[in-house]
């Protein structure tokens, strides 16, 4: 299939049917401060930001062609307050956090 980007879904001003069809509220809650995290998803994650501002940069799969790092232009994912946030399973990613996060968060189970 070629090197297939894991897709990071990004919901820009969700209305309001559709926060409350996700019933975030009664999610866990995570916070961090500005910085740079590295994380790696286990599960397919959905989170609602309450506060924030990140860049998230996944690593590209690992292939021949690492070697060649002017090709590989680095590409990011932006979100912040407001945003509902879709994470594959299995990403690995740097969040590069300019705002302090708060968020809602569940893992979904295949």
């Amino acid at each position: 299939m070629g090197d297939q980007k894991p897709r990071i879904i990004v919901e820009k001003n969700p209305s309001q049917a559709r926060l409350d069809e996700l019933k975030f509220k009664s999610w866990p809650k995570w916070g961090c401060s500005p910085g740079k995290y590295h994380l790696k998803y286990e599960a397919e994650e959905i989170c609602y930001i309450v506060r924030g501002k990140v860049k998230v940069y996944p690593k590209p799969p690992s292939s021949a062609s690492s070697s060649s790092s002017d090709a590989e232009v680095e590409w990011c994912v932006e979100f912040g307050a407001g945003d509902i946030v879709t994470f594959p399973k299995g990403l690995s990613c740097t969040w590069d956090v300019s705002l302090s996060v708060d968020k809602h968060y569940i893992f979904l189970s295949s």
